[in-house]
């Protein structure tokens, strides 16, 4: 499968962003979809996934109740909606695509498909 995310730009702190990924493919009965966040000098991040067998989600615990992962199926579209951003939200996030156990969803190691990154700068 193949992914395009887009959707990034330069917030200040509190304010609201909403990435997208579009698939080559439908994803929902078939990948787990995630966003993975990097920055300059660090490993990529787990930030969120949305599991295939029931579309249940999973967050890093620096985001929890503040972004929120969901795909639209018709569109063959994953999303990352972000409130409330932080200058600890900045980095490129890459969108990605796999079928990883439970135990490995929150390593990068486990997907197989990548999009290209956009970049979220948050000034505070």
């Amino acid at each position: 499968v193949q992914l395009q995310a887009s959707g990034g730009g330069l917030v200040q702190a509190g304010a609201s962003l909403t990435l997208s990924c579009a698939t080559s493919e439908r994803t929902a009965n078939t990948y787990t979809v995630a966003w993975f966040r990097q920055v300059p000098g660090k490993e990529r991040g787990f930030v969120a996934a949305i599991r295939t067998s029931g579309g249940k989600t999973f967050y890093a615990d620096s985001v929890k109740g503040r972004f929120t992962i969901s795909r639209d199926n018709a569109k063959n579209t994953l999303y990352l909606q972000m409130t409330n951003l932080q200058p600890g939200d900045t980095g490129v996030y890459f969108c990605a695509a796999g079928r990883p156990i439970l135990s490995s969803m929150r390593a990068s190691s486990a997907y197989t498909s990548w999009g290209q990154g956009t970049l979220v700068t948050v000034s505070s």
